[in-house]
């Protein structure tokens, strides 16, 4: 059992602490703001899941309907994270009495829907099955974004998608794909599902020459991929490949953006960085591949962004349903090249950008060669990424998520003008 004090519920087990939700009193539905609540990572944790949580948060809590916002924070055994003062509940993952404890301070909250950002790794137990303990136990209609969808799920996978998906009211998708696959693998009615497009900053059209001499790289071609560093992202595909792309373009330059995911850290250290630095040493291109071994914040983020004339995602399997990296660098008016995983597929279809095969190093070379020799297409594609982007901007897609929490909540949460809303509650 968990003791309290200081408004704090500590778990005597693990000293996890989940804040005491109480001290902000509940909404009531009276025509003039709402209460959404969001379960998921939080930044400053370092990953997808908390960027996007936290991105999500802040864009919903700008609406002119919403009185306050929420976040319960998913974080990992032995890390202390310094959360805003957003985060108002913190749950230990593997630790399945945080996951009860948190219910009863979600009930006390009375938020008017909770925004479930499901992903299997973040939750403990088989598959993630910890979260059901708190979804059978809120009072609050819940909405789920569903990051990860597996075609070909093992036993305990499927058990628990079943189960989140039973008792959500509606869920989400970034991707028509994963409309289907919920309906052909777990037969979930696709008029439960919505297609919502992952989040983008909402910036200029920049040309990537006004912003390379800040950066440092005036007078070079720049090739960018960012994320949190893992085997399965194929980065030495791009490796190998640019010996054809120097050939072509003797200025180019691969920088690879972004610390290495603390989870494949903890297992093998720095092991596969290091083989990548290896292999562009023994391929003699080590001054054309520059590695920045950082969790950078989102201004800098921009930069990189902004200043690349190619981006590229190798990922090396075709399960990836959702890519945050892809949506920023697509949706902020780069050109694109990248293998046929699906969320790639589909927002790149119809000649939006460059689809390559999976693992080949030949046919990425070549693609990323002849985009950067030809600069009418790298401008033509940009404009028409940037355009495109302009329903991505995150404020879009919190105007998407209000329509499903609207229609999830009971009594339904009123639109208000920004004039009638009251002035919001701090959480």
């Amino acid at each position: 059992m968990g003791r309290f004090s200081d408004g704090l519920v500590h778990s005597a087990a693990t000293g996890s602490a989940i804040k005491n939700a109480a001290i902000w009193p509940p909404t009531s539905l009276n025509g003039r703001s709402a209460h959404i609540a969001f379960i998921g990572n939080s930044l400053p944790r370092r990953c997808g899941i908390a960027t996007f949580t936290t991105d999500l948060q802040l864009a919903v809590d700008a609406m002119s309907e919403v009185g306050r916002t929420s976040i319960v924070a998913m974080s990992d055994a032995g890390q202390c994270y310094d959360y805003p003062s957003s985060v108002a509940i913190e749950i230990s993952d593997e630790v399945i009495g945080d996951y009860r404890r948190a219910a009863i301070r979600l009930n006390q909250l009375k938020p008017d829907v909770i925004s479930l950002q499901h992903e299997f790794g973040i939750f403990g137990g088989p598959a993630g099955s910890h979260i059901l303990t708190l979804l059978d136990d809120v009072d609050a209609p819940v909405v789920t974004t569903l990051h990860t969808i597996l075609s070909d799920p093992d036993p305990d996978q499927r058990r628990v998608m079943n189960a989140v998906c039973q008792r959500s009211q509606s869920l989400v998708v970034m991707s028509e794909f994963g409309r289907k696959i919920l309906n052909a693998n777990y037969h979930v009615d696709p008029a439960r599902v919505s297609v919502i497009a992952h989040g983008i900053p909402d910036v200029a059209f920049i040309d990537p020459d006004y912003v390379k001499p800040r950066m440092g790289y005036d007078g070079r071609t720049v090739i960018l991929t960012f994320g949190l560093l893992s085997p399965n992202k194929g980065i030495e595909v791009m490796i190998d490949a640019m010996p054809a792309v120097i050939a072509a373009c003797p200025d180019a330059i691969y920088v690879v953006l972004g610390a290495t995911h603390p989870h494949l850290v903890k297992r093998h250290g720095e092991a596969y960085r290091q083989s990548l630095i290896d292999r562009a040493e023994q391929l003699g291109i080590a001054d054309h591949v520059v590695f920045i071994d950082r969790f950078v914040d989102r201004e800098t983020l921009l930069d990189h962004i902004a200043m690349c004339d190619v981006y590229v995602t190798p990922y090396l399997s075709e399960a990836q349903m959702t890519s945050g990296t892809l949506s920023y660098s697509y949706g902020l008016g780069r050109p694109v090249v990248s293998t046929p995983y699906w969320h790639a597929a589909e927002l790149l279809a119809d000649g939006r950008g460059i689809l390559v095969p999976f693992g080949d190093s030949v046919a990425t070379g070549r693609e990323v060669a002849r985009l950067l020799s030809n600069r009418p297409r790298q401008l033509a594609l940009r404009r028409r990424a940037y355009l495109d982007g302009r329903s991505m901007t995150w404020a879009q897609t919190a105007r998407g998520y209000m329509r499903l929490f609207r229609a999830a909540a009971t009594p339904p949460i009123s639109t208000t003008t920004a004039s009638e809303a009251p002035h919001k509650q701090a959480a």
